[in-house]
């Protein structure tokens, strides 16, 4: 499991274990900030490095390393 903080992750890197839609490699390149701020952080925006296809998911999806690796391998 991948140790994590929302607030470090904009503009980090992430292989995808299983390739989504043929692309395997991503950017953070948005944390979306909740419009009332006493909620918590829960989604981003992945964009593929090839296609720059972007994707919405919950940040906690990146800890599960059976799904995503940090960094491009």
């Amino acid at each position: 499991m991948n140790r994590l903080s929302p607030k470090k992750l904009l503009l980090t890197k992430w292989t995808a274990v299983q390739p989504l839609a043929k692309n395997k490699h991503f950017i953070v390149t948005k944390v979306i900030q909740p419009e009332d701020d006493s909620n918590i952080i829960d989604l981003i925006e992945i964009e593929a490095v090839y296609s720059k296809k972007i994707l919405q998911i919950s940040w906690r999806d990146l800890q599960d390393d059976t799904k995503w690796l940090q960094g491009w391998k």
